[in-house]
């Protein structure tokens, strides 16, 4: 038999893998051009998926200062009363550091107090707000230490609601962006810290947001400074360009102004937000639709890496009787993503019933799939074995 030449079978072999062969990903991508701060360690994610985009020794832990009222911030909210009146004790008025100058008695909203937290960095109102929200300062750092444990924060402990310099207080910078990406996700979070300037009723005059980038840069809608004799200058950023929101850390640097406009800037222009699937988007191959849409960051080229598996949800479970069909996992070449659920389309045509008699006896639905996928598999194997032969 002749050999072809080696040009037209490389040539094939692209034809092939370009048509999509089973376990064959095209996947070529660029690699974003660096971008370096003048932080000790910093971080950045885009909130919507979670995706850590930058990272410099985001996993170590370190001193963080105000920081820490992020995380006050958002228990207060989830496990207070915006509307209760909270009195404010000595303890709380003497709390030396950064002060919105509570007096001792003195009666605010939780709601404006929060805005004292996180506009003014005040330290007397994370001491009222602790007090107020857990009981005692002690009940609400446990409230705090519980939801960084729930968030999966592993490089976070906290011992105060302020962030004054403790030994056993510390937290990450990719802790503090993923701490931040969850609370961007509260309505009411996300409205105090991207506030300019906040009138309240127990002032006479306004009080002004200490975070600069709110003026400074273009889109940005939050979050929150700090700075402590032995954390130094700390920083979280967020801004939002084109339906896209990204949040900024760095903690430890002289020069957080320009860091976080350059640290924002590359992940808006490198790590755009783009559909992977869309709501009631067909699943190919099933009487199935998607039952969101999901969106994810992207690098140039990456998008080529993505593949889905297909899980369909037992007949007897609780998620398929409120009319859940199973998930669709998304894979960024070997990393999981997400997932998103997927439900039955509404035609009631054969392929539909066929469907549903199938998935009612699992063992026949896993067969018919392992079929599917075996098939794939030896047609896969018989190309290879004809590749192999045209070689020589």
């Amino acid at each position: 038999m002749a050999r072809l030449p080696k040009r037209f079978l490389s040539t094939f072999l692209i034809m092939m893998i370009a048509a999509g062969l089973p376990g064959i990903t095209p996947y070529a991508n660029a690699e974003p051009a660096k971008v370096y701060t003048n932080a000790y360690a910093a971080a950045l994610i885009d909130v919507e998926s979670g995706r850590i985009l930058y990272t410099q020794r985001g996993d170590e832990r370190t001193k963080i200062a105000s920081l820490t009222k992020i995380m006050t911030a958002i228990v207060a909210i989830e496990q207070g009363k915006l509307s209760d009146i909270v009195k404010v004790s000595k303890q709380a008025a003497g709390k030396e550091g950064s002060s919105i100058y509570l007096e001792h008695n003195e009666e605010m909203s939780l709601h404006d107090m929060l805005y004292g937290l996180m506009l003014r960095s005040g330290n007397d109102a994370a001491t009222a707000i602790a007090e107020h929200v857990g009981g005692s300062q002690q009940g609400f750092v446990h409230l705090m230490n519980e939801k960084a444990q729930w968030l999966g924060l592993d490089n976070t402990h906290f011992m105060n609601p302020h962030g004054l310099d403790h030994e056993n207080h510390y937290s990450s910078a990719n802790d503090l962006a993923k701490l931040t990406a969850y609370a961007l996700k509260n309505e009411t979070f996300r409205d105090i810290v991207k506030t300019k300037s906040k009138k309240v009723t127990n002032r006479d005059y306004s009080w002004i947001n200490k975070n600069k980038m709110l003026s400074m840069y273009d889109g940005a809608d939050g979050v929150k400074t700090g700075y402590t004799t032995q954390a130094l200058r700390c920083l979280v950023s967020s801004a939002t360009r084109g339906g896209q929101q990204l949040a900024a850390v760095t903690l430890n640097d002289r020069d957080d102004w320009v860091d976080h406009r350059k640290l924002l800037d590359w992940g808006f222009e490198h790590y755009p937000l783009q559909t992977v699937v869309k709501q009631d988007q067909v699943v190919s191959g099933y009487p199935l639709a998607v039952g969101r849409t999901f969106r994810y960051p992207f690098a140039e080229g990456e998008q080529a890496g993505l593949r889905t598996k297909l899980i369909l949800a037992d007949a007897r479970t609780s998620s398929y009787a409120l009319g859940e069909r199973g998930g669709l996992e998304l894979y960024l070449k070997e990393t999981k993503i997400g997932t998103v659920p997927v439900y039955e389309t509404a035609g009631q045509d054969a392929q539909s019933q066929s469907f549903r008699h199938n998935n009612q006896q699992p063992h026949k639905a896993a067969w018919s799939m392992n079929r599917s996928i075996q098939e794939k598999s030896s047609f896969a194997s018989s190309l290879m074995k004809v590749v192999k032969s045209l070689l020589g």
